[in-house]
């Protein structure tokens, strides 16, 4: 690890092999923690590139649980929506709302989320508080995501291997020292979806995310980062300000800026925008999806979940994805798709 060490400081990247070594040393327990954080440091330092990205994806999905999940025989195209966090605003819930509003368009969802990291509430937090399990083994996730066309990976239950790093990424997290895993969580789906709308908390990343999917073999990708009316940016599609977004779509690489305003959607400022706790967001998703709160968290889950129809193939640009999503609040589709998981019991 050493040696590893010394290379990157002097700003060379790592080999698909040394990134394989490196994983395997991270991931032991009997290793120590102060050289696992001075690895990590120091690869943050030096800037980690989309082939060190990829090499990381791959060594870490590897050791995941399998949730066997056949995607090919499931009723539509599977996506994925998650963000990568960090970016201070303490949003409410937005990925995890969109998932109900996309299944209910035809879209098959597995998402993958964790408890809260960079904010107050994480998407297992907000399903938990909604009544929803989170913690559903390999058969009874496939059953509910082969019944409901959705389903959520507790990315704690699926990745055992991270215990090894718990403690050491919880010390670095209190130093507000970043490394490459604020940067992996969209990326270790264990069902290895090929379609994903991936928000980025800084506007350099959409791209080299872009190029990291590619290599990872996704079939069409939105990675976005939107500006607020405040300093930085968002995770998210935003409707605070305009949104830089790198595609892949056909193996090619796009970038582009789009502003929903410019869709007829009216701005609002990120103060507006601001969650809670479990239970207030909890109370703001039901809130969103049975029609109870209109306004600026209603079109912020509107605008996410056209992009990630837009991503399914069930939308050729973000206006028509934007109509549907609206159309699937509206009819209640949306909000049957929350009670389905709510209820649901598996029966193997």
């Amino acid at each position: 690890m050493k040696a590893l060490i010394e290379k990157l400081n002097a700003r060379l990247d790592l080999s698909s092999d040394e990134v394989k070594y490196a994983v395997a040393v991270l991931l032991s327990p009997t290793a120590p923690d102060d050289m696992k954080a001075q690895f990590l440091k120091t690869l943050h330092q030096k800037g980690e590139s989309a082939d060190e990205i990829a090499a990381f994806v791959r060594q870490l999905v590897d050791r995941a649980v399998d949730p066997g999940i056949e995607l090919d025989k499931l009723s539509g195209p599977v996506i994925d929506v998650c963000g990568t966090g960090g970016d201070g605003f303490d949003l409410f819930n937005v990925s995890t709302a969109i998932m109900f509003v996309l299944a209910a368009g035809g879209a098959v969802v597995i998402k993958h989320g964790n408890r809260a990291v960079t904010s107050r509430c994480g998407s297992a937090d907000v399903l938990e508080a909604l009544g929803i399990p989170i913690d559903l083994p390999p058969d009874a996730l496939k059953e509910c995501v082969e019944r409901h066309g959705l389903g959520f990976i507790f990315a704690r239950q699926y990745h055992p291997a991270f215990r090894a790093v718990a403690e050491m990424r919880a010390r670095l997290a209190k130093e507000n020292s970043r490394t490459i895993f604020n940067l992996l969580g969209p990326l270790l789906n264990p069902a290895r979806p090929k379609r994903q709308l991936i928000g980025v908390f800084a506007p350099r990343l959409t791209n080299l995310f872009a190029e990291v999917v590619q290599q990872l073999g996704y079939e069409r990708a939105w990675i976005v980062h939107g500006l607020t009316d405040e300093a930085g940016g968002l995770d998210d599609i935003s409707i605070s300000g305009a949104t830089t977004i790198a595609e892949l779509g056909k193996n090619r690489i796009n970038s582009a800026v789009l502003d929903v305003s410019w869709l007829g959607m009216a701005r609002a400022g990120v103060k507006e925008l601001r969650g809670g706790d479990a239970r207030e967001n909890a109370a703001t998703l039901e809130g969103i999806l049975s029609g109870k709160i209109t306004g600026p968290k209603r079109d912020m889950v509107i605008a996410n979940a056209g992009g990630g129809f837009v991503v399914a193939g069930l939308a050729g640009d973000l206006k028509e994805g934007i109509q549907i999503a609206g159309e699937r609040i509206e009819s209640g589709a949306a909000l049957q798709k929350l009670r389905a998981l709510q209820n649901f019991r598996p029966v193997t």
